[in-house]
């Protein structure tokens, strides 16, 4: 999933913004995850969809904020995803079990953290978008302090009602492969906003302001100008996105 290097700094947000979150005027942030493989020849209509949510931002309200996670329990010997990861095998567990589902499976899309369904279903995914965006949201902004090279540097700002975990995803578009072996033999398989990695980067207590300034170093084989850092808060426990931002690192 390539290299990223992490160096956390707790500080107080007093420098001026060199550029901030790309929030849509007049949309709430809403968080849409789809667990997916390139083993799986029920994904690429799923992929399909995460792909016209993210770039074309067709739902009324809605800043689709979105994280293409690629599980490993798909991988075989004649093809291995190269985006998967048993992390976000893990993650997709997480949501299984809190869900109260027999198993996991994909194409599966997860809304906000609260709701999940079949990824390929773009009805479903209509009305659970215009749901999620009707809550309250915790406000969160992610900033570019500062650019240089392979290394960019991030301000991180939070404040929620409830205590909550705050992470923060790199992700990439424009990324496809041309699929050689498994149930997708064959195929280009095209992806929008895939995870690169995902990691928690502090907590927020209850009413507080949580800053921190983030260095991430950029593997080589990422290409900056389809990089995205996504930060979001979810609640402990129940696993509810409480608020989301996103950032093009191209700027």
């Amino acid at each position: 999933m390539g290299r990223l290097k992490l160096s956390l700094t707790l500080l107080l947000l007093a420098a001026p913004n060199c550029a901030g979150d790309s929030v849509q005027p007049g949309r709430t942030p809403v968080l849409v995850e789809l667990f997916t493989s390139e083993g799986c020849s029920s994904c690429p209509p799923a992929d399909a969809l995460l792909m016209k949510l993210n770039d074309t931002q067709p739902i009324a309200g809605v800043d689709v904020i979105a994280l293409e996670e690629h599980v490993d329990y798909w991988d075989r010997p004649e093809w291995r995803d190269p985006f998967s990861s048993a992390e976000v095998t893990k993650r997709q567990r997480q949501y299984t079990d809190r869900l109260e589902l027999d198993s996991a499976y994909t194409p599966e899309m997860v809304i906000d953290g609260q709701t999940e369904f079949v990824g390929s279903d773009a009805n479903k995914a209509a009305r659970e978008l215009a749901k999620a965006a009707a809550r309250t949201k915790a406000p969160v902004h992610v900033t570019l302090r500062e650019k240089s090279g392979d290394r960019v540097s991030l301000e991180v700002q939070v404040e929620a009602a409830s205590p909550g975990d705050v992470l923060l995803a790199i992700t990439e578009r424009k990324l496809a492969s041309d699929v050689k072996g498994g149930e997708n033999a064959g195929r280009n398989m095209k992806h929008s906003a895939v995870v690169r990695k995902l990691v928690a980067i502090g907590k927020v207590k209850k009413g507080e302001l949580f800053s921190k300034q983030t260095a991430v170093t950029l593997a080589s084989d990422w290409k900056p100008e389809n990089l995205s850092a996504v930060v979001f808060v979810q609640e402990r426990g129940s696993g509810k996105v409480l608020g989301a931002a996103e950032l093009r690192l191209e700027r």
